[in-house]
């Protein structure tokens, strides 16, 4: 089965009917068919992050996604160590001139130690280091 990564932007995405990205994040999903979503502690971590201060109905929401993406089996969260954290750190500091998020890094460095080139983002920080970003357009 095909794998790829998903960025805190598509959960988001996924997350709020309301958020400009949502049916495309939708579209993109279903274009896919059957696929192993791999992502990281440190997204859900900033997911959740995002919706803490949106109000009761999207934080709800939003625990309610990061229960569902923790029990499916078609998804695998990897999880937090000293390691991923050590690798993520050494790309962010070795991109002095880019505006790469810690999280990013940490994705970016997971994504190349599963060998995993699509990504589930519109975030072109992914574009700029090689990889191919699949939600290219609100129309996706």
């Amino acid at each position: 089965m095909k794998a790829v990564f998903a960025d805190t932007f598509y959960w988001i995405a996924l997350a709020n009917p309301r958020d400009e990205w949502h049916q495309a994040a939708r579209n993109v999903a279903s274009r896919l068919g059957p696929v192993h979503i791999l992502t990281t502690d440190e997204i859900l971590v900033e997911f959740l992050t995002f919706f803490s201060n949106k109000g009761a109905l999207l934080r709800d929401t939003a625990g309610k996604l990061v229960q569902k993406i923790m029990s499916n089996p078609n998804v695998s969260v990897v999880p937090q160590t000293r390691e991923s954290f050590l690798s993520g750190f050494r790309l962010y500091q070795s991109r002095t001139d880019k505006q790469y998020s810690m999280t990013d890094c940490i994705s970016m460095e997971t994504m190349r130690s599963h060998g995993l080139q699509e990504v589930l983002t519109h975030d072109d920080h992914f574009r700029q280091e090689g990889f191919t970003i699949l939600l290219t357009d609100k129309n996706a």
